[in-house]
């Protein structure tokens, strides 16, 4: 192995480093000192992040014998990647301090960022299966780690959902490689319109369902709403974020590679269609607003499954997905740190008054719910709005309409949450709230604000 081999995938190594060691030095710390393997995974996600940052710098390159591609697209991934767990352990941090299981919740998100992280630069099927793996394996655990009837249901359909979805993965990578003899995307590019298009289909069939399940789309999203109701906070911000990072970049690669002759795009618009309106129905009436969230979650991946669905077709589409995806990841977080920065309100009606006692927290969700509607200046809107545009331009207008149709959908269950905010009356008693929670939402929030006003500069440096 050469020192190049082990360069190009230093973020990665870090990463899974800082897991293995935070999982060892928690083996001999006593419960009150448990907070130095937070230390040791916050430092090892901020080495990855610059390291990512400086190899984003430098030209594009392969490393591995061209399995794993270190570009533009892996560089945004290994900025908004880290990122996001440093605000997700911070929290964490708050919510399970000196609990038992500590150290053991730090590994494992680290474990499961390191595989987000291979499927990002994943340039061969066998590397994408292990990225799955990783990223997919350590959320199990993760969910059901609440030790609640809920965290069990939620960690159960996770787990058989996610063995399901590897299957379908494994199996079509199986039938790819069996077509063609290789799974490396470079010569599979050429190779796939040679072979019978059945088993095209059907491999490539098998490695999507895999990647929506990671993403968290329909038809394989049931356990999106039950693991953001029933797992720990932190938890529930994790897994309804970060794994969508890896998720959809490694589709969008996969498409790309595949036969223009087949309708995937028709396929892959089909099922944005189906994510964004079905989330957005079973919203409508949760009462829970962690499941409302969740539910949120798979209508959010519809949005982000339109750029991959003109992928090859719009010059648009990459620029608007990676924005997209940087754009909901603090979004998306603000919303969720606002729930553990109030654990005990799992009712709408218990935030009834809250923004006479608590303006920053209100303001933070505020702006977490309207920018996951879309409103300007925000960086969903620009998000929302450059994932239309790519539609259009591929040429598939019937999407474009359905982002928008879907964002008016999406108004009033987001409202439905705003609203009580506002009210004078308080609905019911609240301790004060979790420090450290109501400073990332307020700072994710605000992170979203900056995004949307500086939509031009970011958009370019993610294209």
């Amino acid at each position: 192995m050469t020192a190049v081999h082990v360069l190009g995938m230093l973020p990665e190594a870090l990463v899974f480093a800082g897991a293995l060691m935070v999982l060892i030095v928690g083996s001999y710390l006593p419960r009150r000192r448990l907070w130095w393997t937070r230390v040791i995974a916050v430092a090892a996600l901020i080495g990855a992040l610059i390291a990512g940052a400086v190899q984003m710098a430098g030209s594009d390159s392969s490393t591995f014998a061209g399995t794993f591609v270190v570009d533009s697209v892996t560089g945004v991934a290994r900025v908004i990647t880290p990122l996001a767990t440093v605000l997700v352990i911070l929290v964490a941090g708050e919510e399970i301090s000196g609990s038992a299981r500590e150290s053991e919740s730090y590994a494992l998100l680290l474990s499961a960022t390191a595989g987000v992280l291979v499927l990002s630069g994943a340039q061969d099927l066998l590397v994408l299966a292990v990225g799955y793996l990783l990223a997919s394996i350590p959320i199990y655990a993760l969910i059901g780690m609440a030790r609640s009837p809920a965290a069990a249901e939620a960690a159960m359909k996770t787990y058989l959902l996610g063995a399901l979805s590897g299957i379908l993965l494994l199996l079509g990578v199986t039938l790819l490689f069996g077509g063609t003899g290789t799974t490396a995307y470079g010569e599979l590019r050429g190779l796939l319109a040679e072979i019978p298009a059945p088993i095209v289909v059907a491999g490539s069939v098998g490695v999507v369902a895999g990647l929506l399940f990671k993403a968290g789309g329909v038809p394989l999203h049931f356990w999106v709403p039950d693991a953001a109701q029933g797992a720990q906070g932190f938890v529930a911000m994790f897994v309804t974020t970060v794994p969508k990072i890896g998720a959809l970049i490694a589709l969008y690669r996969l498409v790309e590679i595949l036969p223009g002759g087949l309708a995937w795009p028709g396929l892959i618009g089909g099922i944005a269609v189906a994510s964004m309106t079905l989330g957005n129905l079973a919203a409508f009436w949760q009462d829970d607003p962690r499941r409302l969230l969740g539910w949120s979650t798979v209508s959010q991946v519809g949005f982000l499954l339109v750029p991959v669905a003109a992928a090859g077709r719009s010059d648009l589409a990459l620029p608007a997905l990676l924005f997209y995806l940087a754009g909901y990841t603090v979004t998306n977080i603000a919303a969720f740190a606002v729930t553990t920065a109030v654990p005990a309100a799992r009712e709408l009606s218990a935030y009834r008054g809250i923004g006479r006692t608590q303006p920053w927290l209100t303001g933070a969700l505020i702006v977490a719910l309207l920018g996951l509607l879309g409103t300007p200046p925000l960086a969903l809107f620009v998000g929302k709005l450059t994932t239309a545009s790519a539609a259009w331009e591929a040429g598939a207008a019937w999407l474009a309409i359905a982002v928008f149709v879907n964002t008016l959908l999406s108004l009033f269950y987001y409202l439905r949450w705003i609203v009580p905010c506002l009210q004078t009356s308080v609905g019911v008693e609240r301790s004060a709230p979790q420090y450290v929670s109501v400073r990332v939402a307020v700072v994710a929030a605000g992170s979203s604000v900056a995004m949307g006003v500086a939509a031009g500069l970011v958009f370019g440096m993610v294209g």
